[in-house]
């Protein structure tokens, strides 16, 4: 057996030109496109290229796209200004914090001043807690991803036992979530889970999201699942930087049904779903 590879970019392609579509719509019905602020404090290389590949997409998809760059010793009391105009902004309906931030900076309470109706990255507290619930709110954008990886690779999520390695705020637990509205049967793993092999055995649908290379190998996949490798990992290997992900990908693909690459899975997926938050936070403020 060879596992389907699940086309990420061909998805976010697709994703993306139905939001530009919509985003156009919009635009010719309100007099303004929907607009993503995204704010980069520091210099850090990897936030410095995410930053500047979310404005080239956000412009592609014929929206407003305003970027704030700030140096590593701004105060948190000046970026804390910064967020409250933005929530003010009415040209504004998704913003977006990127992370990590310097160290002196309060994340959370940085993250927890955006107005959780235009938290794009669905980071707030009050956008976590309307995801447990099943009220309308703004969810992770690789978390969302993931699982429109999973419908595109046509598994039946409904009465399927998920496993999701990882924990985090970021994945883990939003996309438990998500699986539970859609009816699966979910086990979060972690690096305390006893017997973790055995654990991703029973998985229909397998999540990796813990950060580390390769960790799942071929013999912990069951025969025909679906994998969903959320890792990003960069090493050296052959006397050059290398990208792998969570899972063994080469042997993981001669046991799974369908399967992730990385680079090209998940990765594609969470511009894609953020400029769809951006939309959809347009859309409802519109309504108002």
């Amino acid at each position: 057996m060879t596992a389907r590879i699940i086309d990420g970019k061909a998805v976010a392609d697709r994703l993306n030109a139905d939001t530009a579509a919509k985003a156009a719509v919009y635009a010719k019905a309100h007099g303004r496109p929907p607009g993503l602020a995204v704010v980069l404090v520091g210099e850090d290389p990897a936030s410095q290229v995410y930053v500047r590949n979310k404005g080239k997409s956000t412009i592609a998809a014929g929206m407003l796209s305003i970027e704030h760059k700030l140096p590593a010793d701004t105060s948190q009391d000046e970026l804390l200004r910064l967020v409250r105009a933005l929530n003010e902004d009415a040209r504004i309906d998704g913003i977006l914090v990127q992370l990590p931030l310097p160290k002196h900076l309060d994340a959370d309470l940085i993250i927890d001043t955006i107005d959780p109706d235009k938290d794009v990255d669905g980071f707030h507290v009050v956008n976590a807690g309307r995801l447990v619930v099943g009220f309308d709110g703004f969810v992770p954008c690789t978390a969302l991803g993931s699982m429109m990886l999973i419908d595109e690779a046509g598994v039946k999520v409904e009465g399927a036992e998920a496993v999701v390695i990882g924990r985090s705020n970021l994945v883990g637990k939003p996309v438990s979530q998500l699986l539970l509205r859609r009816n699966a049967t979910v086990t979060m793993a972690h690096s305390r889970t006893k017997d973790l092999a055995a654990v991703c055995r029973r998985a229909d649908i397998l999540i990796a999201a813990v950060g580390r290379p390769r960790l799942v190998q071929p013999d912990w996949i069951k025969p025909g699942a679906v994998v969903i490798d959320v890792g990003i990992n960069r090493i050296e290997e052959g006397g050059r930087n290398r990208l792998v992900g969570d899972v063994a990908y080469d042997g993981a693909a001669q046991v799974a049904g369908a399967i992730t690459p990385v680079p090209g899975g998940v990765g594609p997926m969470t511009i894609a779903c953020l400029l769809k938050n951006t939309l959809t936070s347009a859309e409802r403020r519109a309504k108002r």
